[in-house]
């Protein structure tokens, strides 16, 4: 049984953080998840704790799941604290208690300050002990692998070979959870993972337990936001991006080499319907968008 647990709350794609008051005294005005006293085991508890210190209702809160305790210096003590995760149907919020504050934060930004802009740097997050460790014991973060173009799909293939064996990475097999290349985005892997280290366990970038793995260069730095994965993970319509006016090749069928214009796009079947260029009398035809290529866009 341990000392004390933090509770997660993610509401869609976000997780809450509360920050700690000036005056309490362990870690002033730090970042926190929700900190609580006593056996992480009773659920009920753990939610009228929740309830207390930020008003969100047990109502509104379903459980998820608990990690193992972890050992945090408090001052002069070592309390074991359990990380635990629930949903939330509510996004209101009220900070009481031992809380002066709180934020919805992309999973990405646990460790890090977001920037105002895209072109500032990241700098730290005052933050309890472990805070983001404890959020990945409990949930995940998302890390980009950078390849070398045109390798991403042997990368994968690597990768799940890697985690489906029995040898030395057998111990992270449950810390893996996806791996994502998706056709349109070259270059760079998506890791579904708990923590960084055991993504550069996988591939080989530390300890010797693993070979460093072919045309993986290296895991991109810290973990990546949600807002700017997601975008990649939505599937996208075959007419995205085709226009009445643009000019097209054509990609395959009888027609595979020539050149047409656009005249209609029709998202719902995924098709467009072109004019051939070399045809000595115009005929509209209709062909999946899948298979043309704009060579050139309507001004």
């Amino acid at each position: 049984m341990s000392d004390a647990f933090v509770a997660y709350i993610r509401h869609g794609e976000k997780v809450l953080l509360m920050q700690r008051a000036d005056g309490v005294a362990d870690f002033p005005g730090a970042w926190d998840g929700i900190y609580g006293a006593g056996d992480a085991s009773d659920i009920d508890a753990v939610a009228a704790r929740i309830a207390e210190t930020t008003g969100i209702e047990a109502e509104s809160l379903t459980f998820v799941r608990s990690g193992d305790a972890r050992g945090l210096e408090f001052g002069n003590r070592l309390n074991d604290v359990t990380p635990l995760l629930f949903l939330s149907d509510s996004d209101d919020v009220e900070a009481r208690g031992l809380y002066k504050g709180f934020s919805w934060v992309d999973p990405g930004y646990i460790n890090w300050v977001e920037p105002e802009d895209s072109s500032d740097s990241r700098s730290s997050r005052y933050m309890v002990p472990q805070l983001g460790n404890m959020y990945g014991d409990v949930a995940s973060f998302l890390y980009i692998l950078k390849t070398s173009m045109g390798q991403e799909q042997n990368v994968s293939k690597e990768i799940r070979a890697r985690l489906s064996g029995t040898g030395s990475l057998k111990d992270i097999q449950d810390k893996i959870f996806g791996v994502l290349s998706p056709s349109y985005l070259k270059g760079f892997v998506f890791i579904e993972a708990t923590a960084l280290h055991h993504v550069e366990k996988l591939i080989g970038r530390v300890g010797v337990s693993a070979t460093p793995m072919k045309n993986c260069r290296k895991v991109l730095d810290g973990e990546s936001p949600l807002r700017d994965i997601l975008p990649y993970l939505e599937p996208k319509a075959a007419t995205a991006g085709i226009e009445e006016g643009n000019i097209v090749e054509i990609r395959g069928g009888a027609f595979k080499g020539a050149t047409a214009r656009v005249i209609g796009v029709s998202e719902s079947k995924e098709e467009v319907t072109v004019e051939l260029f070399e045809a000595a009398v115009p005929v509209a035809l209709n062909i999946r968008a899948d298979q043309v290529r704009v060579t050139q866009r309507v001004e």
